[in-house]
């Protein structure tokens, strides 16, 4: 049996790359250009908002105190799941050194980097938990400034959810700039912060176009494109569940894809059923996006046996993976391509999304083929050291003057020769690189 799509998808998940990349490559041009002046230019035309750019203590107060009790509560306790998940992939990097050889000893360093941009979209959705995923990983990896940045509205300023998550989870400071113009102050660090040695956290095309060119100057996270969704389900699972689940995530954009791999027809038909109705019982802007979603970017690909319904999964890589099916031993050490997994019924990529712990800065288009998502690890920088002995030095200048000879790299060469004259004047070696 070859895999059979009962819904094959009619587009693909991209933007006009080339009209993104000219807009946001002059953004960012007048504002490195222009400075804070631009800037600030920039966030009238686009924010429609004049406030103060960086929050004051008194205005952090003034956020918080509009928060509800219970809200709080929820993101204290999101926060507190994050937090411990980073430790914990912390202490998976450590500071080591062995003797590589006698006398010859190497090691590694783990070290935070300085200065953290984190960018917390504001606008189709107040996005809460993209506050609590990027602070809160950057303050666990000890980073020295962290700048949390959130596009304003109108007349309101950052959402004051968004504040409050950002607040408790270790901003050093908090900035109300949305777009490419806050991504460009936190890179070239205007008014007055320091500049970002990396940037992270989700935002639109043209927030990711403006990481995208500037990687390289500035360290990134990852380059993500619209969120995706894949759901391997076989005729164990809850049609009710899956429709449900396939729902919550196609309603982040009319490019969202979401994908139902399975080995049983009937539960494809139910699950092929019940959505329409469940996108329809959305409220109105979810439910456009929900609509669209399904639309143009949804496939449903049912498949031989659970085998072949794996390696479908590790060819689409999804952001997020979920399992509804028997036996999730086999397939958490079957699957390999994903950002995130999410095995059995009990379990959801909302949890993922808000408040279980693992980070939702995930990586999209299939880039799971190659890359994890956001972690502490990210904003960490592993480097390596070593020293030596003069007797513990002879053996790797002996070949490293043969090997760069041999490369034709004579400069290379003669930095282990002076070594070997120096520590050893009374031997003679054979330095050349054919014997």
């Amino acid at each position: 049996m070859t895999r059979e799509y009962l819904k094959k998808a009619d587009l693909t998940p991209k933007s006009d790359a080339s009209e993104t990349h000219k807009t946001v490559q002059g953004i960012l041009d007048d504002i490195e250009a222009g400075g804070d002046a631009k800037a600030l230019e920039y966030a009238a035309k686009f924010d429609r908002y004049e406030g103060n750019v960086l929050l004051t203590e008194e205005e952090i107060e003034a956020a918080c105190a509009q928060v509800p009790e219970k809200l709080k509560a929820d993101i204290r306790f999101a926060h507190d799941n994050v937090r411990r998940f980073a430790e914990l992939q912390k202490s998976t990097m450590q500071n080591v050194e062995t003797e590589i050889s006698p006398g010859f000893i190497t090691g590694q360093k783990v070290i935070p980097v300085d200065a953290a941009g984190c960018y917390v979209p504001g606008g189709r959705y107040s996005h809460i938990a993209s506050a609590i995923m990027t602070v809160t990983t950057a303050k666990v990896a000890g980073c020295k400034h962290i700048a949390a940045c959130s596009p304003p509205r109108p007349g309101v300023g950052v959402a004051p959810a968004i504040v409050y998550a950002a607040h408790i989870c270790g901003a050093d400071q908090i900035m109300a700039m949305g777009g490419v113009q806050g991504v460009a102050a936190m890179t070239f660090g205007l008014f007055g912060l320091p500049k970002a040695n990396i940037l992270v956290g989700p935002g639109n095309q043209f927030v990711a176009e403006a990481k995208r060119i500037l990687f390289g100057r500035v360290g990134i996270d990852m380059i993500a494109g619209p969120t995706d969704s894949l759901i391997l389900a076989d005729g164990t699972a809850d049609a009710h569940i899956v429709a449900t689940d396939l729902v919550s995530q196609a309603e982040h954009g009319y490019n969202s894809p979401v994908w139902l791999v399975t080995d049983d027809r009937t539960l494809a038909e139910e699950v092929m059923q019940l959505v329409p109705g469940y996108i329809d019982d959305l409220p109105e802007v979810n439910r456009e996006n929900a609509t669209a979603a399904w639309r143009d970017y949804a496939e449903v690909i049912l498949c031989a046996d659970r085998e072949d319904m794996a390696a479908c999964s590790d060819e689409y890589a999804p952001e997020h993976l979920t399992v509804q099916a028997a036996d999730l031993d086999w397939w958490l050490q079957r699957l390999t391509c994903y950002g995130s997994l999410f095995l059995g019924e009990e379990t959801t990529v909302s949890y993922g999304d808000k408040a279980a712990g693992t980070n939702h800065v995930l990586p999209t288009s299939r880039a799971a083929s190659y890359t994890g998502g956001l972690s502490v690890h990210k904003y960490m920088k592993i480097v390596t050291w070593q020293r030596a002995t003069r007797e513990g030095s002879k053996p790797v200048a002996e070949a490293t003057a043969r090997i760069a000879r041999l490369e034709g790299m004579e400069g290379h060469a003669r930095a282990a020769d002076v070594r070997l004259a120096k520590y050893f004047p009374d031997e003679t070696f054979d330095l050349t690189a054919n014997g």
